[in-house]
């Protein structure tokens, strides 16, 4: 028994050493230059090890992705239990949603297909991809009082924030934004105008 459990407990570490090599070459050299083979070069492994794991590229950025929401999820979740009124929750995640897009840009690429191609349809069979927005659903619910976080109020609140925010993320993404001190002013309004029309 306890070399099974080893076996399966080396088989996670690699598994892990691949999604850690995949975003370090990504951060050296740009999604681009991400190869199968590359990968196995750099954790010192053959490339037909790496495919016993994952079955192509794609399923590598699938996995990048699916860990990039989780990640994403915790922060949001973090920043909100900072907070006891609605309106500074909702303030506090969409400024923490700012603050993951640049710490792990990288992620936030792939995640969005920023600067890239995504793999959109099974990034939305991802569970994990929906947990941002329910986080965020919740809150606009109780902001507003309104329970069926599946309404259109609800619905277009979120996408009318997250079209905000992902654009101006995406804008500095490609080196096209201001300061950061402009991009966080410009952040701030923007949060804080949207927030304003809930409560009226």
């Amino acid at each position: 028994m306890a070399s099974k459990d080893r076996i399966l407990r080396l088989k996670e570490e690699t598994r892990g050493n691949i999604l850690e090599a995949s975003l370090q070459i990504v951060k050296e050299e740009g999604w681009q230059a991400l190869s199968m083979r590359k990968i196995a070069d750099v954790i010192e492994y053959t490339a037909p090890i790496i495919y016993e794991y994952f079955a192509n590229k794609d399923a590598i950025l699938l996995e990048l992705t699916r860990q990039g929401y989780i990640k994403l999820s915790k922060q949001l979740q973090a920043a909100k239990d900072k907070h006891r009124l609605p309106a500074k929750q909702l303030e506090a995640m969409w400024l923490a949603y700012w603050n993951f897009a640049f710490e792990n840009k990288e992620l936030y690429q792939v995640m969005f297909g920023v600067q890239m191609n995504c793999c959109c349809d099974m990034v939305k069979s991802l569970i994990e991809s929906e947990c941002p927005e329910v986080l965020f659903s919740k809150v606009m619910g109780e902001l507003m009082g309104v329970e069926d976080l599946d309404s259109d109020l609800i619905r277009t609140k979120y996408y009318t924030f997250w079209s905000v925010v992902h654009g101006l993320i995406s804008i500095n993404i490609v080196d096209r934004g201001f300061s950061d001190e402009i991009n966080r002013q410009v952040l701030k309004d923007a949060i804080g105008g949207i927030i304003g029309t809930m409560t009226v």
